[in-house]
C-alpha cells in the first residue's frame, strides 16, 4: 500500500501552501515521518524541510432505530502537513 493516500485540499490548506509553502497530506497511519518524506520527494519533485503529523482517532456515534440502537465508528486517519522549501511548489491540479 502506498504511504500517501491523498490530498488535503481544503481552504486553510490552499492559503498555508500560498503563504508558507505547506502541503496537507491523508497519509497511511503506520507511516513515520522519513516514509512520509521520502514518499513525497519521489511522488512531486520537491525537497522536504519538515513533516508534521496528527493521528486523528475514530469518531463514535449511536443511531436509535426501529430495531434498537446501533452503535458506530469512522475510520481513524493520519494526517501529515509538509514544509517544502523556498522555490518548490506543489501543483495538483498538473493531472487532471
Amino acid at each position: 500500500m502506498s504511504v500517501l493516500i491523498k490530498p488535503i485540499i481544503t481552504e486553510k490548506m490552499t492559503a498555508d501552501s500560498e503563504l508558507y509553502n505547506r502541503y496537507g497530506f491523508i497519509v497511511d497511519p503506520k507511516a513515520n515521518k522519513i516514509e512520509i518524506k521520502e514518499a513525497v520527494e519521489a511522488a512531486y519533485g520537491v525537497s522536504v524541510k519538515k513533516v508534521r503529523t496528527m493521528n486523528y482517532g475514530p469518531t463514535r456515534k449511536s443511531r436509535y432505530t426501529k430495531t434498537g440502537i446501533q452503535h458506530g465508528k469512522t475510520n481513524a486517519i493520519k494526517k501529515a502537513i509538509v514544509d517544502v522549501s523556498e522555490g518548490d511548489i506543489i501543483d495538483f491540479y498538473s493531472n487532471l
